[in-house]
This record gives C-alpha cells, structure tokens and sequence, in this order.
C-alpha cells in the first residue's frame, strides 16, 4: 500500500522536533562548558593560560553564553543541563556584583586631593589631556603612553598650572609620567617594560607616596611579563602598606598608585595586589567598580575598568568619573579623594 504525504506528516513532525532538541542540546554543553572553565579558575583563584586570563577581564558578559545555554537547556528539556546552566548564571552574577561603597573614614579629614589617570594611547590624545586638565583641575596627573614630543607639549602647555613632573621616557606607550600642581620629590620607579614612575607629593604639608602603573598587556605572548610586572606592583605595594600591619616594613606614609593596570579586579594577580597593599580601588569606593574604561571604539562593544587609582586606608572617596578622550582607546579616571588623618 502506497504511503500518503498525511501519512508521512505525523511522523516527521516528531523528527523535526527531535532534531532541534539535540541540536539545542549540544549547543547548550558547549555554551556552557566553556563558560563553566573559565569560570572555574575565578573559584580557583587563578589566571590561567591563555585565552583564559583574556576573558576573565569580560568575566560579567560572559553571562551572555551562560544565559543563552540555560535558554537552550530549558528549549531541550535538559533538566541537569537546565540545573548547571543556572547555577553557572548565579556564580557569575554573583561575582559580577560590584562591592560595597566607601569605607568609613578613621580620623579627620586633613586634605582633599584630585587624581586623574589617562592613557593616551602613544600620544594621539595630548590635546584631549591638555583641555582634560584645564577643565577639572586636578592636582595630579598620572600619564601613560606617550613620546618624547608628546611629553614636550604637554609639559609646555600645562607648565603654569602644572609645573612638576616625574617622567620616565621612552617611544610608543613605553613614556610614562606623573605631573602634578603639588611639588614632588624624586622615590625609585618600579621597573617594567614600560615606564613606571615615582614620586613623593606634599598634600597640604602630608606626604603621600606616588606610583604610576603599567604593566605589559596580557596577550598571549607577553602572559609571562603581564604576570611578573603586576607581582613587582604587589610586592612594592606590600613593602608600601601602613606600618605595624602585619609585619609590614611600611613607613606608613599614605599611598597611590594609579594608571592602565591591564588588569581587572576579576584576575586573581590584581586582587592580590590589593589584598597585600591594603589598597581599595577609589571607583568601587565612590559605587563605580563596574564603569568600563577600555575599549572605546565608537561602537557598542563590552567594555572593562582596567584603569584605576588605588589608595591605602587614610584615603576615601568622593566620586569617581570616567572621561572620554578623543584620540585615546582608553577612558580617564578622575577621582576626588580625601586624607584623613
């Protein structure tokens, strides 16, 4: 007896519907699974090799593919693939949540003190930094990715404002400098690959001990140097934190160290920096912790907050703003900060 197409069609409908819940369901495990390694060396406390420490710096989007697995879970009625995708989604909301605001101060407040930290991306955004620093007048300027004509312009442009400086040279992004309103004594730069400044500043008759950041990038050749430059940070910010903490040789003069980190606060190396040097980011202290400073490329692309200002506990925090600077790939980060005694 010859088959029907009405025949045919009840028995094709289930096909159909099969074969979506299969190829739901191999899409869902992948999704997942690779979300879920990742994931994995954040609850290990660990960076991980390649391409993982470079997804770690986007950990909060990687709720996307978590979310879009537990969708295709629940499409093919998957209940254990429903169940880890779900509780993969919670873990990652979870560390997404930025931390609590500013810590309550522990004495006075002697002096208040804005900081700005800008990366020019080798120099194209000088005029942008210029006009930056006439507008919100900060008293110090941590300055990263400039050439030796870039350094000279800015020096001349913002010499009557802004006359002392802290400079290591060099081409490209490796020229880094500390400019500042407030008179600075020289202090050892930490070395790197690219440049590294120190400085002492007098704030209203304190001192406060400087140190610009930036360490090499982690792309997948230089994973090496990305992790021993961001270790010399911890182990300067360790030999820097108030003194009789633990053991610690500091000499208890406040700190702050601020610039491009390449580093977020989900990569294990920059959380140990903080938790060593007592240090607290000044955006996550004025509720900013999560405002992306890096890429800005004119298109809606996700975003991270590379760029910091940490403090030592006599700091706490205002505000925080993060500033478009036509020319650079990089946001500023202007904090407004106050010493207490």
């Amino acid at each position: 007896m010859a088959t029907t197409e009405q025949d045919q069609a009840p028995v094709a409908a289930p096909r159909r519907r099969g074969a979506a819940r299969t190829v739901a369901t191999w899409g869902s495990a992948a999704l997942l699974t690779g979300t879920g390694a990742v994931t994995a060396f954040r609850v290990a406390d660990a960076d991980g090799p390649t391409p993982v420490p470079q997804l770690l710096a986007f950990l909060p989007w990687l709720l996307v593919p978590a979310g879009l697995g537990l969708l295709g879970a629940l499409t093919a009625r998957r209940p254990v693939l429903a169940a880890w995708g779900a509780g993969l989604a919670a873990l990652l909301t979870w560390y997404t949540v930025p931390p609590g605001g500013d810590r309550p101060a522990e004495g006075p407040e002697v002096a208040g003190l804005r900081v700005l930290t800008a990366n020019l991306q080798f120099g194209r955004a000088a005029d942008a930094l210029v006009e930056t620093v006439r507008r919100e007048r900060p008293d110090l300027v941590f300055v990263q990715e400039y050439d030796p004509a870039c350094l000279d312009a800015l020096t001349s442009a913002l010499a009557a404002t802004h006359p002392h400086l802290r400079a290591v040279p060099g081409d490209g992004p490796a020229g880094s400098a500390i400019v500042s309103r407030l008179p600075l004594a020289p202090a050892d730069p930490v070395p790197a690959g690219m440049g590294q400044p120190g400085a002492v500043a007098e704030v209203d008759g304190h001192r406060v001990r400087l140190q610009l950041a930036h360490p090499a990038p982690p792309t997948p050749g230089r994973l090496g140097a990305w992790r021993k430059e961001l270790e010399d940070l911890r182990r300067w910010a360790r030999a820097h934190r108030p003194a009789g903490d633990h053991g610690a040789a500091g000499e208890g003069t406040p700190v702050i160290l601020a610039g491009d980190f390449n580093a977020s606060r989900d990569h294990a190396a920059f959380r140990r920096l903080l938790d060593d040097g007592r240090l607290a980011d000044a955006a996550a202290l004025a509720g900013a912790a999560r405002t992306a400073s890096w890429p800005v490329t004119g298109r809606p692309v996700p975003g991270v907050q590379i760029d910091h200002v940490l403090v030592s506990p006599r700091f706490t925090a205002r505000d925080a703003r993060f500033l478009t600077m036509e020319g650079s790939d990089h946001r500023a980060v202007l904090v407004t900060l106050a010493l207490h005694r």
